[in-house]
């Protein structure tokens, strides 16, 4: 019996020293310090260093200038004749978000589904019940909805876009988006413990804004399915969101007399934005959805952001007036707008209209004057081409639209961070902020020019190809 009980004090003793020893293992892999040496470093934040480190340690910036002391155990990357920069920000972008179905709005009017080929419903009601579950989503988190990995991902990694804001794509008030990392940090080890939850690992600031979309193509077949019908339907739910927040607020206030209100979740949702305590993004590219846009702001009291905005130069005064902010998407891909996201209009071929191909021209101008005017704006992608191409136009923006590099540079950095309400966190290289940093042989948005080394929240990110930053792009970058 003794040696029995030597033999299991000795056995448990083995395990113990092998659990600690592997958990040791992956915990100092998950706790590696990092450093990248004697490179140029654009902090964007304040001035350049032509010559300096920075250390990174747990996933933030520890220290970065031209005198870092690099302890002896750290992971170095070699920065010689390389530059530094933050990680780059797209500001609208669904890759990181479980695919939705695109066809959620369904078309019927109950029997066999009508002219939009949806589901069968019982009664009218139903159908459009079930329609408006459809595109009155305020209620929707994308933070809720994030996938761990794809290879649209990846690619953004590669190409120095480290994060995204993730918009939901569906419906009209389409929900909450959420500013995500583009890749998830190394597991954590789990042993003798049930898995921790992840994808909560990429967000770094979730909800940003609540998104509502004016085209009037977000309701399916039939009624809101236009501008004019969009804009009804979206003050509609607006005033009922009122309504149903000053109810219940008299409702409790009278101790509960009285009849008690229909308490909807997704109107629930809107009282944040309504209370100007979550900015609004409103999907608007033409000068008249822009216009109404705003007016439904400031009709709500709301905070106004502009997505699209390929006509924002025409309504400058309008922007300044309402204080919004823009978010301009970079889709005019070879001087062709490409789709409703973009800025460039509606499409293009040989049946384009001359306005139209005037908005196509102008489109890599439009954030010149923008930056001229003093309207805050960063770039989107609108999740409608590659990443490449988000890089390259916003080169197109210096070369063929006069906008400075250095205010190319904060548009997909600080900038974006700040209408993010994120710039305490990320887009500038600065102790204490989360270390997305990209390293590139060159100016970023230059012809030519690679992405070498990108860190996601501290950690290199293994580069599956080396993509030239800005191919194809021609001269004029970030000096």
């Amino acid at each position: 019996m003794r040696n029995l009980r030597t033999l299991f004090v000795q056995g448990a003793a083995i395990l113990v020293a092998t659990l600690a020893f592997s958990l040791t293992g992956d915990a100092a892999q998950y706790g590696l310090t990092f450093a990248i040496r004697e490179a140029r470093i654009v902090t964007v934040s304040g001035a350049t260093i032509e010559r300096g480190s920075i250390l990174i340690q747990n996933g933030v910036i520890r220290a970065v200038g031209a005198s870092v002391a690099i302890p002896a155990d750290a992971v170095i990357t070699d920065g010689t004749g390389l530059t530094v920069y933050p990680g780059l920000i797209d500001m609208s972008n669904d890759a990181p978000i479980e695919q939705e179905n695109a066809n959620a709005a369904p078309g019927g009017r109950g029997g066999g589904g009508g002219r939009g080929g949806g589901p069968a419903f019982d009664s009218r009601e139903e159908a459009d019940r079930a329609k408006r579950t459809a595109i009155l989503r305020p209620d929707y988190v994308a933070a809720e909805h994030l996938i761990e990995a794809s290879d649209e991902l990846t690619q953004l990694a590669n190409a120095g876009i480290t994060t995204v804001l993730a918009v939901p794509s569906s419906g009209i008030f389409k929900g909450q988006s959420a500013l995500v990392n583009v890749v998830l940090p190394p597991d954590d080890p789990q042993i003798s413990a049930v898995s921790s939850y992840r994808q909560g690992l990429a967000v770094v600031k979730s909800p940003v804004a609540q998104h509502v979309n004016v085209y009037g193509r977000g309701g399916g077949a039939g009624f809101p399915n236009s501008l004019l019908g969009t804009i009804a339907f979206a003050r509609q739910a607006l005033f009922d969101a009122q309504w149903q927040r000053d109810a219940t607020a008299i409702y409790e206030k009278t101790g509960a007399r009285g009849p008690r209100p229909l308490v909807e979740p997704s109107l629930d949702a809107l009282k944040t934005a309504l209370a100007g305590q979550l900015p609004v993004a409103f999907d608007a590219n033409e000068g008249r959805e822009i216009d109404r846009a705003l007016l439904l702001a400031k009709d709500f009291g709301l905070d106004p952001i502009i997505v699209g905005a390929s006509e924002a130069a025409d309504r400058i005064a309008e922007l300044q007036q309402a204080k919004a902010r823009v978010l301009y998407t970079l889709n005019f891909a070879g001087g062709a707008g490409g789709g409703r996201g973009g800025g460039g209009g509606r499409g293009g071929g040989g049946n384009t209209s001359v306005r139209v191909l005037r908005q196509q021209a102008d489109a890599p101008k439009v954030p010149a004057l923008l930056a001229q005017a003093g309207v805050p704006f960063a770039f989107a992608s609108g999740g409608s081409m590659p990443a490449a191409d988000f890089i390259r136009n916003v080169g197109r923006t210096i070369r063929e639209g006069g906008l400075t590099p250095e205010a190319a540079l904060k548009a997909v950095t600080i900038d974006a961070a700040r209408i993010a309400g994120a710039a305490d966190r990320i887009g500038s290289i600065e102790q204490g902020k989360v270390a997305n940093l990209v390293v590139a042989d060159g100016s970023l948005f230059e012809a030519n020019t690679k992405v070498l080394h990108v860190f996601v929240d501290g950690r290199p990110i293994e580069m599956s190809e080396t993509p030239a930053a800005g191919a194809g792009r021609g001269r004029g970058g970030q000096r």
